[in-house]
């Protein structure tokens, strides 16, 4: 089958990204693979989508870095979407919100479209516009997720500051990777509107119940159609540990990877939010989970399964292309 995986911009992947993972694991498989930026998205004048693609050669890679490399030196070519099978949408609209706010909404809205042709979509784009912003979060039951306030007001922020007994999370509504999220304490009273603004600028700010089991960092466990992704007995699943005096566990913020597994409170969470992630489209999301809370859920291109597939010696990709397949095979 021909899968067309949709990235920001491809001369900005990594050999690190789990993209890059799945993309060489389909191609292994046989699969014919193409990449496209957001930015390179068609809509053609017989009424079909197409895309500025590059095409991932017909030859055996060594490695994910010599992998990218020969997609990156392959020229583009306009492609018609009546050859995909796939379109895979791992493009993060959070990522362009302040340089190309133009390619925020694009992969939805090309997706919609290409779900109406018969394609198969991943995540389902119609899941991932209701999911576009962290307000998703508040979907899911109340007892698995720190309480919250979304506003744009300071008197709102204020009064949740005094019932958390001064000590909150603040973040934008719309961003991703740990940007801009900040701990508010009593040592911050005299930044803490500057900070309420400098969020405010861009949307809604998010203020959150601080939970000290924050200090052993996050577990990010992946789910694929609402339940763990297994293989071999082993979860996908990752403990991010932050840096001293950082409050952010996320890896590119300076966070380190180490195994993790299932634990009740981690079932009682999936049990929980699983339905409405199935019936809601998502194919292959990322939970945040800090203690016995849910913090965010990534449904756009949530990474860290080639650490977990490194920690538990088992190839995730593997398991989440057969599973795409089976999924394409259900469709048609």
């Amino acid at each position: 089958m021909t899968i067309t995986f949709v990235v920001n911009q491809v001369g900005k992947e990594s050999a690190g990204y789990t993209t890059t993972a799945l993309a060489l694991e389909a191609h292994k498989r046989g699969h014919t693979v193409y990449y496209v930026g957001v930015g390179d998205l068609v809509y053609l004048s017989d009424g079909r989508l197409g895309g500025h693609c590059r095409r991932v050669p017909g030859r055996e890679f060594r490695s994910l870095h010599t992998f990218l490399d020969a997609v990156l030196e392959t020229e583009k070519k306009l492609v018609s979407s009546d050859k995909w099978d796939v379109l895979w949408l791992r493009n993060d609209p959070a990522a362009d919100m302040e340089k190309r706010p133009w390619a925020q909404d694009a992969g939805m809205l090309f997706g919609q479209l290409a779900s109406q042709q018969g394609i198969t979509v991943l995540n389902s784009p119609e899941g991932l516009i209701k999911a576009s912003n962290k307000m998703y979060l508040q979907y899911f039951p109340e007892s698995v997720r720190p309480r919250t306030v979304i506003t744009r007001n300071m008197a709102d922020v204020e009064a949740f500051y005094r019932e958390q007994n001064h000590r909150i999370i603040l973040k934008p509504l719309k961003g991703s990777g740990g940007k801009n999220v900040f701990l508010i304490d009593k040592k911050d009273d005299k930044n803490r509107k500057q900070i309420v603004e400098a969020i405010c600028r861009d949307g809604f700010a998010i203020a959150q119940e601080y939970l000290p089991a924050a200090k052993k960092g996050d577990v990010r466990l992946f789910l694929m159609d609402g339940e763990p992704l297994m293989r071999n007995g082993k979860v996908a699943a990752i403990q991010r540990v932050q840096q001293a005096g950082e409050i952010r566990s996320n890896i590119h913020q300076g966070g380190k990877a180490k195994p993790a597994g299932m634990t009740t409170e981690i079932e009682t969470i999936v049990d929980a939010v699983g339905p409405l992630l199935r019936q809601d489209g998502m194919f292959l999301v990322g939970l945040d989970i800090v203690g016995d809370k849910l913090m965010e859920i990534n449904v756009f291109s949530p990474g860290g399964l080639i650490h977990a597939s490194e920690f538990h010696g088992v190839d995730f990709m593997e398991e989440v292309i057969t599973a795409m397949e089976r999924k394409v095979d259900k469709n048609r």
